[in-house]
């Protein structure tokens, strides 16, 4: 308390500009300028934590299923057709189907977490920069903006054979072939990996965007010094 009084009655002793001078070499004291090499480690730590935080929680078993949220259910082009195939008796079908799709969505996160990693390796310091000011989900869009299509060509094949792991491709297989026998009904087509891949990518991205504001938000949140040095330069932005 005494050397914070002696601090205050030194600044109003100095002149404005050595006043000026002092404060800046305090706050600089109290809250470092990270380097270039340390912001671009530290967004690299905040996306890996982010990316495999959220790809650990979705891999749990009934982590689609049980949440509705992020429930994967039949496309909106399709709408009409669960209610179609109940009435004639294929209801338990349905809901293996559904249950399957949100299973392979399950086992596929873990396998997806090394695509993002590769991703992150290739940050710049313009672009760590970019997404420190950025405020709230910023590196979650970069993620979005220059890695979506090529995650989704590279995660597809992933679905797909977890899809085939559980059998979801044979159980839309069978019940769409059944609904197509239906007289009077247009036929169906849906591409079901690509339909599952978007909404778990759209999960996933969600999921990362929760860790990347909670660390923003909640100095708590970072874990380690090189966190907390980078984040709070940025909260003086």
């Amino acid at each position: 308390m005494k050397t914070r009084i002696l601090s205050i009655a030194l600044l109003f002793s100095l002149p404005a500009c050595d006043v000026l001078q002092h404060a800046v070499k305090m706050s600089e004291q109290l809250n470092p300028i990270p380097t270039e090499s340390e912001v671009v480690a530290g967004l690299k730590e905040a996306l890996r934590n982010g990316t495999g935080s959220g790809a650990d929680l979705l891999s749990k078993p009934g982590a689609f299923f049980n949440n509705n949220l992020i429930k994967i259910l039949f496309p909106p082009e399709v709408a009409n057709v669960e209610q179609k195939l109940r009435a004639i008796g294929l209801g338990s079908e349905v809901d293996r189907a559904v249950r399957a799709l949100n299973d392979g969505a399950e086992k596929a996160m873990l396998q997806a977490k090394p695509i993002f990693v590769n991703a992150i390796s290739n940050m710049s310091f313009n672009d760590a920069m970019g997404i420190l000011k950025g405020g709230q989900g910023a590196a979650t869009n970069y993620l979005r903006n220059t890695t979506g299509s090529a995650l989704r060509a590279a995660f597809k094949p992933t679905i797909t054979e977890a899809l085939n792991s559980v059998g979801a491709t044979r159980y839309w297989s069978d019940l769409f072939t059944a609904y197509n026998k239906i007289p009077l009904v247009k036929p169906v087509t849906t591409d079901l990996e690509s339909y599952v891949t978007e909404k778990a990518t759209v999960a996933l991205f969600s999921e990362i965007e929760k860790e990347e504001n909670a660390i923003r938000s909640n100095p708590a949140k970072r874990g380690t010094e090189l966190l907390k040095k980078v984040f709070n330069y940025a909260d003086m932005q």
